[in-house]
């Protein structure tokens, strides 16, 4: 029996039928407060989001570059808790219609329990999960729980995954599938790898489950390039930098979701100047970007390689 469309699939269908790919935003739930984040959450799908990550903030984030890094502890430091980001999930349910996706390290799931963790984050109104640090081989505890619980667990393929483990992760992942374009840790790179339609060609000839690109895209450029190829992209370390740039300002929200829409937009309308060129550089775009993530003249600009 074919399980019911979730939210993750209805959206993906959407976009589809209009010609359109997702712009899957990452949040670290809790900076600069869980107040904020509802605020920036509710921005993010008014400006073009059409999936929101919220990142649960660890103590030993392995996966995550400098820039979600300091987010993760401004958050921690602010009190953040995995029960703390559910109830606020909770309250969001009822505010945005958008996808919200979990993405936490294993250790606070395992701490909340397996299957409190899926039914509590399935009865708040989340719709997915992202577990960097559990690889396919150990997911199973989880997924018998995630699975009668309504929650997608979203795998992760990473460039150096074999043809084999590629076919398994793709039949395992619900929602979408995770394509990390990099090896390392989260954060803005100045080109996109070479070899990224590869991959996507790779997960293609297996699996006709929607194919979200992250890791490294920042610009959106480097967005309207990927979204050529895939279904979705992923921004992350872009988008927490601007928030960590204008935290404590009035101009908060609106300068983010001043960013979201640009990165938006070459989604939308199918603009982007091609991959080809966001492979070269694309230093241009790069500047004017980063421009947008700054609060003035003397702003440090963006350089986490």
């Amino acid at each position: 029996m074919k399980a019911p469309a979730t939210r993750l699939d209805e959206t993906f269908a959407r976009l589809r039928a209009r010609g359109e790919r997702a712009l899957v935003a990452y949040l670290m739930a809790g900076d600069p407060s869980l107040a904020e984040t509802r605020r920036l959450v509710i921005e993010a799908e008014r400006r073009g989001a059409d999936v929101i990550e919220l990142g649960v903030a660890f103590s030993d984030p392995i996966a995550d570059g400098p820039v979600i890094q300091r987010a993760g502890s401004r958050a921690l430091a602010g009190g953040t808790t995995l029960p703390r980001v559910l109830e606020m999930v909770s309250t969001l349910r009822g505010q945005v219609s958008v996808p919200l996706v979990l993405m936490t390290y294993y250790n606070p799931v395992l701490a909340f329990g397996l299957k409190s963790f899926a039914r509590t984050a399935a009865d708040a109104g989340a719709d997915g999960v992202i577990v960097p640090d559990l690889p396919y081989e150990e997911c199973e505890p989880l997924r018998a729980e995630t699975e009668p619980a309504g929650l997608d667990l979203i795998q992760l393929v990473a460039p150096t995954s074999t043809p084999a483990r590629v076919k398994t992760i793709a039949r395992l992942s619900r929602g979408f599938v995770y394509v990390v374009s990099l090896t390392g840790t989260t954060g803005e790179r100045r080109e996109l790898p070479k070899d990224l339609d590869v991959q996507i060609r790779t997960l293609r000839r297996v699996s006709t489950t929607p194919v979200c690109v992250g890791f490294g895209v920042s610009t959106p450029e480097q967005v309207g390039a990927v979204g050529k190829i895939a279904d979705g992209v992923a921004v992350g370390s872009a988008i927490v930098r601007t928030i960590e740039a204008h935290t404590g300002t009035p101009a908060l929200v609106e300068k983010v979701g001043e960013f979201i829409a640009m990165l938006k937009h070459p989604l939308r309308a199918r603009s982007s100047a091609g991959f080809a060129r966001a492979i070269e550089g694309g230093a241009t775009e790069e500047r004017a970007a980063r421009r947008a993530t700054t609060v003035g003249r003397g702003a440090k600009p963006p350089s986490e390689t």
